[in-house]
């Protein structure tokens, strides 16, 4: 099992085949963290955040159907197990603010040359709530419905919640700019 094979590396995970978990863990795991790392601040967290992933992806392979992409199922999982963790947070701290939303938002795209490790840092410095939205529609491509029904929050929160984390990024990035 030198080259990987998607199918075959499944059917050995299926079978609890340790030398097929663990390549699936390294052709997936810095894929995942970077994931992961969207969506927690803290690199340790996010990486136990990413373990406990893959000990879900290798409990629940068999329930993979074959249908789509196998790499955005294993996605699906850790964007679960990020947001499982951020509700933890969340009744422990009570600091993620979401807000009702009374208007619609108009998208738009900043102009400007930060390379991606620092834009990244940006949104990491977002606060969590509009991290949160903002990684799951502009990053993973989920809908607002999709973002509603997961996070327990209506449509128009997550609209207001993406508006606001653009707004917010916009002046980081104008921030960051000026210092450079």
């Amino acid at each position: 099992m030198s080259q990987f094979n998607v199918h075959s590396i499944i059917e050995g995970c299926l079978n609890n085949n340790r030398q097929a978990q663990q390549q699936l863990y390294q052709h997936y795991a810095d894929l995942m963290l970077g994931l992961c790392i969207r969506y927690i601040k803290a690199k340790p967290q996010a990486e136990e955040i990413m373990i406990g992933g893959f000990m879900k992806v290798f409990d629940k392979i068999g329930s993979f159907r074959q249908e789509g992409s196998f790499e955005g199922w294993i996605k699906r999982l850790m964007v679960n197990e990020c947001l499982m963790y951020l509700r933890k947070e969340k009744k422990h701290k009570n600091d993620l603010e979401i807000e009702i939303a009374y208007h619609e938002i108009t998208p738009s795209q900043p102009d400007t040359g930060l390379e991606a490790g620092e834009l990244l840092k940006l949104i990491k410095s977002l606060p969590e709530g509009y991290r949160t939205v903002f990684n799951m529609y502009a990053i993973e491509g989920y809908s607002h419905k999709e973002i509603a029904k997961t996070l327990g929050i209506n449509e128009g929160t997550s609209k207001s919640q993406l508006s606001k984390a653009r707004k917010h990024l916009k002046e980081l990035i104008k921030k960051y700019e000026h210092l450079s």
